[in-house]
């Protein structure tokens, strides 16, 4: 009776508990590589000048002196050039709106639904989408992949190393959390409103956000009651040799299983992040009084033109704020944003400001739009040298997707994704020279053969030569 009762438990603990669609990434093989002479910025408040880095198995050894092994290192004179970590865009749709934008591309919003929490962006993902290589062409090495703004849940994220790779599993990277994609304010409204259905004013929004957490909250509890019912039993069977404790055991049916749920209770207990799409001061307020509600924690606004009004708050929460440089004015919710709003959201203490693109163009250059975002705020008297501005496009965001352990700063033992600039990044003239991710040239731009082209583009680039 016992071995029938564990072959159930197994069964059980596995239909929740598998990780479906796992990643399959694998680094590039790659070389030790000495880096000299070059101006470092780390991600983590450090600037070096004339300084050397030296990377090897994927990974930091060391940054500013060390010992390098005397035969079969690779060696590049950076004199005069910038080293950074890779650059990090938390706000993409890339593979999910790919280049071309034809309606058979459009796999970015599920619009059937204001709640569709059960729904991946992986599976949405195109890996042939030129604007990969094109973004790895702007220094970008990680990127998170998410569903658009239409519904209030609009699905989980994924994140994804900028890799040329057949498949999505393959650019997952690896041990990220996944990340719930949420949307308040004007989109869920206008979308669902315009269909003469719930929600169509904010606080329908808000009502179906908290109608949703509960019944998260009840598939947790749910969830938890099977486990010790069955934990009961299990002791039972152990303590007796009674063939009716088993038979009690395995008559025990566990909850119905839930996508949706699945998902919303994965943030009630903190194993996804929320990246919540919303503009206003006071939507903000609202949102994160709506978080302490539910217990769970909010990881970062996106967008925020007014994010600059409430800054200290978000500091003192904890939550990160990824913002466009200049985007303003688009929409109603978008109206009294400010070119200075990076700059004021970076200001308090623990402050996380993160520079995004929401662009398949913005992303190539999101090093220049973090440059306009230092310039307004040096010309409104705050004190942001590149050492500090840096952190917005590589610690901040790997701390918003959650892999500040792995990437995002030149620690040693981190991930060796690292970008060569030809000059300072924050200037207009600069560019990526050559692309690291996790040790591996992925990217040159004086070597043909080291600038990706995806499979899609290749086979239009071959049509035109004949």
């Amino acid at each position: 009776m016992r071995s029938i009762l564990a072959v159930l438990l197994s069964v059980f603990t596995a239909t929740v508990s598998a990780t479906p669609f796992p990643s399959t990434y694998q680094p590039l093989p790659s070389s030790p590589t000495l880096i000299t002479n070059a101006t470092i910025l780390t991600g983590d408040g450090r600037r070096l000048d004339e300084a050397d880095m030296y990377i090897s198995d994927g990974k930091v050894v060391w940054v500013g002196e060390g010992t390098v092994p005397s035969d079969g290192v690779n060696t590049i004179d950076a004199t005069g050039k910038w080293l950074t970590p890779g650059i990090i865009d938390v706000h993409s749709h890339l593979g999910v709106y790919p280049s071309p934008g034809v309606s058979a591309h459009s796999d970015g919003n599920e619009a059937t639904a204001p709640v569709t929490a059960e729904v991946w962006a992986e599976h949405s993902v195109w890996p042939q989408d030129p604007g990969f290589s094109r973004a790895i062409a702007g220094g970008i090495t990680t990127l998170q992949i998410l569903p658009g703004s239409a519904n209030l849940f609009g699905g989980r994220s994924v994140t994804l190393k900028n890799i040329p790779k057949n498949t999505y599993q393959a650019m997952k990277f690896p041990g990220a959390p996944y990340g719930l994609k949420m949307a308040c304010g004007e989109n869920p409204k206008r979308v669902y409103g315009g269909r003469k259905q719930a929600p169509s004013t904010r606080m329908g929004n808000v009502a179906a956000y908290r109608a949703s957490w509960i019944r998260a909250q009840r598939y947790i509890r749910d969830w938890e009651q099977y486990e010790q019912k069955m934990a009961k039993q299990s002791a039972n069977v152990e303590d007796s040799s009674d063939s009716n404790s088993a038979l009690a055991a395995a008559l025990i049916k566990p909850p119905k299983r839930d996508l949706e749920l699945e998902t919303l209770a994965g943030v009630l207990k903190g194993e996804i992040l929320v990246h919540m799409h919303c503009y206003r001061a006071d939507e903000m307020m609202t949102i994160l009084d709506m978080a302490d509600e539910f217990g769970y924690q909010l990881g970062t606004f996106h967008h925020g033109v007014e994010a600059y009004k409430i800054a200290d708050e978000l500091a003192k929460n904890d939550v990160c704020g990824a913002l466009w440089a200049d985007w303003w004015g688009f929409k109603m919710e978008a109206y009294d944003g400010i070119q200075e709003n990076i700059a004021m959201v970076d200001r308090p203490e623990n402050s996380c400001a993160i520079v995004h693109s929401d662009s398949d163009e913005g992303i190539q250059r999101l090093n220049q739009e973090a440059a306009k975002a230092m310039s307004k705020g040096q010309a409104a008297g705050l004190d942001i040298p590149p050492e500090r501005a840096i952190r917005w496009i590589t610690s901040n965001a790997a701390k918003s997707l959650g892999i500040a352990e792995q990437t995002g700063t030149l620690t040693p033992g981190k991930m060796a994704d690292v970008v060569i600039w030809n000059q300072n990044p924050f200037s207009v003239y600069a560019k990526a020279q050559q692309v690291f991710i996790d040790g591996a040239m992925v990217f040159d731009r004086d070597n043909s053969a080291l600038q990706p082209v995806s499979d899609f583009e290749l086979g239009q680039l071959l049509e035109a030569a004949q």
